[in-house]
């Protein structure tokens, strides 16, 4: 494994070097489980080397959970000093209701165009010439990982790809073993489907769907494939009654599971719990037949204040959390990667290489979430909770109303 180095924890951005204002500021997001509460705690930290005062604002249940709470306090008058939020349509409609700042000024005096990759990152942060979000790490949601003990221990070889995990999966379940873990958050159902789309049917499929909104070619046989895999993986999944996506990674950690479709976040999951990548677990980008990830992640976002000493520490954390040594730290704690082209990150384990590969490829698709509205993305939760929650709902009758859905779109 190629060897990095890290940047000196000490250094700090020219804007965390500010003179320390004491300034209390509420940060909401909805990074909980273990490895994303380290994570987060690392930009707590480098905030507070500031002077000011993290107050931390964290809404269990995930993004499902928080957007409309976030959402709700900021348009009700009450907001936060700052959030974590994902890119898409559902923040563009506060910055075009002017509730958010923009921090054009902070990432032109940093020279945030000149690091930050994909510039697509940047690009999904920007309305009219201003930039509204600084963008914190790159999440990829097309990954299968698998326990290699489960497999092992089974007699079987560790698959390498989609089909060969479904072909081994009778034995699996004879041996007791849950073959697919997966939570029933309707958010997970949605990304288990958009994994399906971009993995099994390919990115230009993908595209066409959901770019496109060519509904006849969502009613066609390239799709019907990827609905034939949905079918597949609700089988696969039977057994597995957990509610949170990290619940489901404990049972693959376990070993009660084989595998789990579930965003690169799930590393640190893996890996707080003493396994490596690449001996105790694997990680199979694009299911191992189409190597294309998502590049959205996350990022954080800044309501509109009048108090110049909130305005001064948003400034701040702005520059915390785009600076090399919390990209560094960051993104190892969370299993993500760098938004800096310019980092190097300490011992980076196969999957995260793999991740680096793929990016630095240009294999990269965008999120379903900037790609339609939030009413769509709503109606199809709504259709793959009904789907992978119903085993009498037949794939053929579901992509005719997924074909409806598309050709209603916005």
């Amino acid at each position: 494994m190629t060897k990095f180095k890290t940047y000196a924890l000490g250094m700090l951005t020219a804007a965390a070097a500010q003179p320390a204002l004491a300034t209390d500021l509420e940060v909401t997001h909805w990074w909980t489980s273990g490895a994303e509460a380290a994570a987060i705690g690392v930009i707590a930290d480098g905030f507070q080397k500031s002077g000011n005062t993290w107050v931390d604002g964290a809404i269990a249940g995930a993004g499902g959970v928080a957007r409309p709470l976030i959402t709700s306090r900021i348009t009700g008058g009450d907001p936060m000093g700052a959030t974590q939020f994902t890119h898409g349509q559902a923040m563009r409609e506060l910055i075009e209701a002017g509730f958010m700042r923009d921090v054009t000024e902070v990432a032109e005096a940093q020279g945030w165009k000149d690091q930050i990759f994909p510039q697509s990152l940047l690009d999904s942060c920007t309305f009219e010439g201003k930039l509204y979000c600084v963008p914190s790490n790159i999440h990829s949601q097309q990954w299968l990982w698998l326990n290699n003990a489960v497999f092992t221990d089974s007699g079987l070889t560790v698959p390498q790809n989609w089909d060969e995990f479904v072909a081994v999966a009778p034995t699996l379940r004879e041996k007791g073993i849950i073959p697919l873990a997966q939570g029933q958050q309707p958010w997970q159902k949605q990304l288990m489907f958009s994994v399906l789309m971009v993995s099994i049917g390919g990115p230009e499929l993908f595209e066409k769907v959901y770019g496109e909104l060519d509904a006849e070619y969502a009613a066609g046989p390239d799709v019907a494939k990827v609905f034939t895999a949905a079918a597949e993986a609700r089988d696969l999944m039977t057994g597995s009654n957990v509610q949170a996506w990290n619940e489901a990674a404990r049972l693959v950690i376990d070993g009660r599971a084989a595998g789990q479709i579930m965003g690169d976040w799930i590393q640190g999951e893996f890996t707080q719990s003493g396994m490596k990548a690449g001996e105790d677990f694997s990680c199979l980008p694009g299911l191992g037949v189409h190597e294309y990830i998502t590049a959205a992640g996350d990022a954080f976002y800044f309501p509109k204040v009048d108090d110049p000493e909130i305005i001064a520490a948003q400034d701040i954390l702005a520059g915390v959390i785009v600076s090399p040594e919390t990209q560094v730290d960051f993104t190892m704690a969370k299993g993500a990667l760098p938004v800096r082209r310019d980092v190097e990150l300490r011992d980076p384990t196969p999957c995260i290489e793999k991740g680096m590969e793929i990016l630095k490829a240009g294999h990269i698709v965008e999120s379903i979430n900037t790609m339609v509205s939030p009413d769509t993305v709503g109606r199809v939760t709504d259709l793959m909770v009904e789907f992978f929650a119903d085993p009498s709902f037949t794939p053929e009758a579901a992509q005719t109303e997924f074909a409806e859905i598309i050709a209603t779109a916005d």
